[in-house]
């Protein structure tokens, strides 16, 4: 917020209100991108800093152990190596979740190209196999560049203009072809970069 001392009273009554609705089920906080709220800053104004103050005064109440209320915090973040010390002490789990393996990818071709039309010859377990290091956005993005790709060609061929015509259905080239033009996300150095910061901050 703009007008002074009212980030900090968000915040209070984010945790008020998941306080009270612990009452009879455990509740959650989730904050996605956590860094970008959490992160270490250089340049803070005195707003930021009393906002992440206050986080951190309203995490000891729910780390207090004589506190039997079920509130939990839960924060996701790509680079938490940027994360500050005082909120990585806080956060009493920290769960590194790496890029899908092979069964799992499988899992998620499974998944998205359930609404798809497929040739029998497209065999989703040789994808699986092809796509290592990649992310689930990853492979999201393939099916759907692959399907794009076979509707791009309905509309080049002038067919589109026929009510009844549809895209054709996806074979293995189009997944391949695909695959030539994309990298994983994740990079080789990144996922060191992971490697290393659980190594240092992991709690299980």
């Amino acid at each position: 917020s703009k007008w002074l001392g009212e980030a900090e009273r968000n915040v209070a009554k984010l945790f008020t209100s998941a306080r009270k609705s612990a009452g009879e089920s455990p509740s959650i906080i989730f904050i996605d991108e956590l860094d970008s709220l959490m992160g270490v800053h250089h340049n803070e104004v005195g707003g930021e800093t009393r906002v992440r103050n206050q986080f951190l005064k309203e995490m000891d109440g729910i780390i207090d152990k004589k506190n039997k209320l079920h509130v939990y915090v839960i924060g996701a973040t790509n680079k938490p190596w940027s994360l500050d010390l005082p909120f990585i002490r806080r956060f009493q789990k920290r769960i590194y979740i790496p890029p899908p393996n092979r069964s799992a990818r499988l899992e998620m071709f499974k998944l998205f190209t359930k609404e798809l039309r497929l040739s029998l010859g497209v065999d989703l377990e040789e994808l699986a196999q092809m796509t290592e290091g990649f992310s689930g956005s990853d492979t999201l993005d393939i099916c759907q560049s692959a399907q794009l790709k076979v509707n791009r060609e309905l509309f080049e061929s002038g067919q589109a203009k026929n009510k009844q015509a549809e895209p054709r259905a996806l074979n293995m080239n189009d997944f391949v072809g695909t695959l030539k033009e994309r990298k994983p996300s994740i990079s080789p150095d990144t996922l060191i970069l992971y490697d290393k910061w659980f190594d240092t901050f992991k709690a299980l």
